[in-house]
């Protein structure tokens, strides 16, 4: 795990929180691993949260971080959802590769938009408002933490199912 090293314990924040950022992408892109389409798609809770669904949600929370907030594009331009709730929505074409792919892509991507700025460069593309780049950081870290907290109860319960 590269967040417990001790070369991470005195880097700059910056890196820090790409490590850690990157350690929580990871968990929630490998939290499909080995898992069967249903057993991705199983509803476990009464709302719209699956595992597939939470990895798709995922995929939309990088993109109106990074490419919303940093491009200031919107929504439709990017090509997601308006809401939240939306973004949980699976399609019949939807499979555990695809979301996989879909949320590697916008992982790249949101690196790639947040390369050449700084913790303390103000995003303007956000309906919050204007924020800096480090406060977008901190927000996609609680955001990632909480889901992965979420997939991680959910891959135990389904494959709980299955022994």
């Amino acid at each position: 795990m590269p967040s417990v090293e001790p070369a991470v314990f005195h880097a700059p924040f910056r890196d820090q929180f790409e490590v850690f950022l990157d350690e929580h992408r990871s968990r929630m892109h490998d939290s499909l691993n080995g898992l069967t389409e249903e057993q991705a798609r199983r509803a476990l809770v009464p709302s719209k949260t699956t595992l597939l669904g939470l990895v798709k949600h995922v995929t939309f929370v990088e993109k109106v971080w990074f490419d919303e907030a940093i491009a200031c594009r919107s929504r439709a331009e990017i090509g997601i959802p308006d809401t939240p709730d939306e973004s949980f929505d699976l399609a019949a074409g939807d499979t555990v590769s695809s979301v996989q792919e879909a949320y590697r892509r916008a992982c790249a991507e949101s690196r790639r938009a947040a390369a050449g700025l700084s913790l303390d460069d103000v995003v303007r593309g956000n309906r919050r408002g204007p924020l800096p780049l480090r406060w977008v950081y901190l927000h996609m870290l609680r955001e990632l933490a909480q889901h992965c907290g979420h997939a991680d109860i959910l891959r135990e319960q389904v494959l709980r199912d299955v022994s």
